[in-house]
């Protein structure tokens, strides 16, 4: 039996000749992760070893996203931890307030993930840069502090699921609202532990952007990772960022799949995921007239420049609804550059809306947009859970840019073609 995508990269990187779904491993580290809310945790790991130092100080990445520039003492405290380790071990790949930004954006903007690479990282949302057709994955902060010493880590190899994309998505249908819909069709756990491997002619009629929203979100599904073909998209992307050497991966004919699912991109709508979970998706023409309280467009998810253009597109104009909240986060430093030079910072405060620094900040409910009681927000983020931006009594609505934008004008949940 052939191997997929996500096994063959693997079966390489643990100097193989074939895995086996089920097969326990120990795979070479092409980059490890950290932010500012676990590296902390693994550099205190690190300190029991008796191994000191790091493996190798250009295959780590140190981001402080989630609460900088700092919002209290003790996210200070943890920054402040991170920033001696990296100047102790010369990090070459450590970016604090004024390069850095959101993680999942900032690292394949920065070149420092390929197609091929395993990467490892102390955040969740790391399965993102199987979008470049790398194999990542979130772990804890031990895992990430074993990998950092030793430049390795345990995998038990992942069986796969097929999604098969056909079609070209019509026009506000994004990368957002299709894994919106395939998370709603298998429930967030319905691949757990397995790679959710991505394929179909569908995929050409997909921006890099939409690639990364949907490999960002293949963990809301209880993937162990999301993977794309390597295409001339791809390709374009990573000669246009990276120096790396790449290698190229291609799953077998013969490969083995628990599940194959066909998608026809052309007869989805824009998506919306009502509380408390991800799964809980209805098409935009389902949702009924529900009134909110903030928007905020930002995230890993969905603060790349394409999110902002649509979003930009939609508010040019126009005005947020009075006593509403607009919250826009560009996800890196870059990102916020090319936004000011496009206009597109511009429209957002003319329209009323408030422009953040790259920050985590709202999605986890750590600052930046928290909600209090009973309150409503529509947030291109990529999680909804009970009390995950604020109050317990607070609803997160999961949603596209262009859903987002739409809804920030008329003050309730609603399809940018109402505004046409």
């Amino acid at each position: 039996m052939g191997m997929t995508m996500t096994q063959k990269i693997l079966a390489a990187a643990a100097g193989l000749d074939e895995v086996k779904a089920g097969q326990l491993i120990e795979a070479d580290l092409s980059l490890v992760l950290g932010n500012d809310i676990t590296s902390p945790v693994a550099i205190h790991e690190m300190d029991k070893f008796d191994q000191k130092g790091v493996f190798d100080k250009d295959k780590i990445a140190l981001v402080l996203d989630h609460f900088v520039p700092n919002k209290d003492i003790k996210s200070a405290e943890h920054c402040k931890c991170v920033r001696e380790f990296a100047c102790q071990h010369d990090i070459t790949n450590y970016f604090d307030v004024g390069q850095m930004g959101i993680e999942h954006a900032l690292l394949p903007e920065k070149g420092l993930v390929v197609a091929g690479d395993v990467v490892i990282g102390a955040d969740s949302h790391t399965c993102t840069y199987g979008a470049l057709g790398a194999f990542s994955t979130g772990v804890g902060s031990t895992d990430m502090a074993a990998g950092m010493a030793t430049g390795k880590a345990w995998f038990k190899v992942p069986s796969a699921i097929k999604f098969v994309l056909t079609g070209k998505p019509n026009k506000w249908v994004s990368g957002k609202d299709i894994i919106l819909h395939i998370i709603g069709m298998i429930g967030v756990d319905g691949a757990l532990y397995k790679s959710m491997e991505f394929v179909g002619d569908g995929i050409a009629n997909l921006s890099m952007d939409d690639r990364f929203t949907i490999a960002n979100m293949a963990i809301e599904a209880g993937g162990k990772n999301g993977i794309f073909p390597v295409d001339e998209k791809t390709v374009a992307y990573m000669k246009e960022h990276s120096t790396k050497e790449f290698t190229v991966y291609e799953a077998d004919e013969d490969a083995e799949y628990d599940a194959v699912y066909t998608i026809d991109l052309a007869q989805l709508k824009p998506t919306v995921a009502f509380p408390h979970l991800p799964e809980n998706t209805k098409t935009i023409d389902e949702c009924g007239d529900i009134a909110i309280d903030q928007v905020v467009i930002g995230s890993c998810t969905n603060g790349r420049m394409e999110d902002l253009r649509v979003a930009a597109e939609i508010l040019k104009g126009r005005q947020v609804k009075k006593g509403l909240r607009c919250i826009v986060i560009p996800a890196t430093q870059k990102i916020y550059l090319q936004a000011i030079e496009e206009g597109l910072i511009q429209i957002f405060i003319e329209a009323g809306a408030v422009v953040s620094t790259p920050t985590c900040g709202p999605c986890l409910g750590g600052y930046m947009g928290i909600l209090a009681s009973g309150e409503r927000c529509v947030s291109t983020t990529n999680r909804n859970f009970v009390g995950r931006m604020g109050d317990v009594t607070s609803e997160i609505y999961l949603a596209s840019p262009a859903v987002a934008a739409a809804s920030a004008v008329t003050g309730k949940i609603s399809c940018p073609c109402e505004l046409e």
